[in-house]
């Protein structure tokens, strides 16, 4: 069964901050877009580039009323001995939720049992808390934030604009869509 278009199940974690432990529960989600990625672990690979990647937008994304949370199994004193001995990591200023339950992990079918680590997700949530876009990627494949910008643009327009639809490649301010019975056939 996919996700799309259900209510995130309810958690608690901890998550490391600006240079603090702070609470995030599925209710900091709501109220406001959240884009929620998970990742394997800290002290890895790909993770620090996709990580890195997330915080040159974190900006961006804040401008439009995003919140961005990372999550892997690792805790939250992980995360903060990461960002403590890396300048890459340093760079980060949006939470990095700690899951090591993999309880949320879980919530969102993105665990790898036999591992204890998660995959690539990425979800785009809506203030009502539902979730309006997922995507799981194989842990060798990284991820692109300026790709996903562009797709929480889409989801806001989409949510605020009932009737219309984005297209291929879509960017704020190009045409979109209606669909109809007059466009059967037509694009």
């Amino acid at each position: 069964m996919s996700l799309i278009n259900t209510e995130i199940k309810p958690f608690k974690a901890q998550a490391y901050k600006n240079g603090q432990f702070v609470e995030v529960t599925d209710a900091s989600l709501k109220g406001k877009w959240s884009v929620v990625v998970f990742y394997p672990a800290d002290f890895t690979f790909v993770c620090p580039t996709e990580l890195e990647d997330l915080a040159d937008y974190y900006d961006q994304f804040q401008k439009l009323g995003v919140e961005v949370y990372s999550v892997s199994t690792d805790t939250h004193f992980t995360h903060k001995a990461w960002h403590d001995t890396s300048d890459t990591i340093d760079k980060i200023k949006y939470p990095m939720i700690g899951d090591p339950t993999g309880a949320i992990t879980r919530n969102f079918d993105v665990m790898i049992e036999e591992e204890g680590l998660a995959l690539r997700g990425t979800f785009v949530i809506n203030p009502e808390g539902e979730i309006k876009l997922c995507e799981i990627h194989d842990n060798g494949i990284g991820r692109d934030a300026s790709e996903l910008l562009r797709k929480v643009q889409a989801a806001q327009y989409v949510a605020s604009h009932p009737g219309e639809v984005c297209p291929a490649k879509w960017t704020p301010g190009e045409k979109t869509l209606k669909p109809s019975l007059d466009l059967v056939g037509k694009i």
